[in-house]
C-alpha cells in the first residue's frame, strides 16, 4: 500500500524508506525548487521512492535515496570515476559501472575544439561529471564544471583504483570529513578521488602508503567513528 506524503519533508530525512513510499508533497512546498537525486521520481505533485535505503538531503535543495549497492544508477550532477573502453569520431565510450556505457563527447573539455581533441588509451581512468542521465539512454559525461572550466576533472595519473559500494562512496564524500579520511590525513600525505559510482583512486609517494589508505577505506564501511580511528592507528603502527 502506498504511503501518504508527509506535510513536512523533514520527517523522512535520514529515515529508512522503501519503493512506493511518497516522501514529498510538492503542493505543500510552494515556491520551492528541489533537485532529485538517485532513487526518487516525480509523479505530478508527489515524489516517491524507487529503491530501498535512507532519504538524504543536502542544502539548499537536493534529495536522494542512499543505499549500499554495487551497481550504480547514474544521476545528473554526480562526480564519477570512469574507464575509457573505446573511442569514436565524436565520443569516448566510458564504463561508469552503470547499466550502460556512457558517452563522453570529444568536445566536453575546457576549450574543446576539433583541433585539440584529447587522446586517451583504452583503460585510462577519468574523473568526470554526469550531465545527462535519461532512462533508456546512455548517460552523457563531461570533463568540465558547470562554468565550462576543467576544475578537477580529467585523466587521473597512474596509481591504484579500487571499487567499493555506492554507500561507502557517499560516506567518504560526506561533510564533515569522514572519520577514516580525517585520521589518515593527520598522519599521511596522499591524493584521493572518490566517485559516487563506488570507485576510489588513491595516489601517494610510496606503495605502502597507497596500500594502507586503500585497506583502511575498504575496512571502514561497517565501523563506527571510534572504531575507524582505532583501526587507522593500528594500521599505522604496523608500518612504522
Amino acid at each position: 500500500m502506498e504511503a501518504k506524503p508527509s506535510n513536512s519533508p523533514k520527517s523522512f530525512i535520514d529515515q529508512s524508506v522503501a519503493p512506493g513510499d511518497v516522501v514529498l508533497d510538492l503542493s505543500s512546498m510552494a515556491n520551492q525548487t528541489i533537485k532529485l537525486g538517485g532513487g526518487l521520481r516525480q509523479d505530478c505533485d508527489s515524489i516517491s521512492v524507487m529503491k530501498s535505503g535512507k532519504l538524504r538531503f543536502v542544502k539548499p535543495n537536493k534529495y536522494w535515496v542512499e543505499s549500499s549497492q554495487k551497481r550504480y544508477v547514474p544521476c545528473v550532477g554526480d562526480n564519477v570515476l570512469g574507464i575509457v573502453v573505446d573511442s569514436k569520431a565524436d565520443n569516448f565510450l566510458v564504463d561508469i559501472k552503470g547499466p550502460a556505457l556512457a558517452f563522453l563527447p570529444v568536445l566536453a573539455f575546457e576549450g574543446g575544439t576539433r583541433r585539440n581533441i584529447p587522446k586517451f588509451e583504452m583503460g585510462t581512468l577519468l574523473y568526470v561529471r554526469v550531465v545527462k542521465a535519461n532512462t533508456g539512454m546512455n548517460p552523457e559525461l563531461s570533463c568540465t564544471d558547470a562554468t565550462g572550466k576543467a576544475a578537477e576533472y580529467g585523466p587521473l595519473k597512474d596509481s591504484y583504483m579500487f571499487e567499493s559500494s555506492t554507500g561507502l562512496a557517499r560516506l567518504l564524500l560526506s561533510s564533515p570529513t569522514c572519520p577514516v579520511l580525517e585520521a589518515l590525513g593527520k598522519k599521511l600525505s596522499f591524493e584521493i578521488a572518490i566517485g559516487l559510482n563506488g570507485r576510489v583512486w588513491v595516489h601517494a609517494d610510496s606503495p605502502s602508503s597507497v596500500i594502507l589508505v586503500s585497506n583502511a577505506i575498504m575496512n571502514s564501511e561497517s565501523l563506527s567513528e571510534v572504531q575507524q580511528k582505532i583501526m587507522v592507528d593500528k594500521l599505522l603502527q604496523r608500518v612504522q
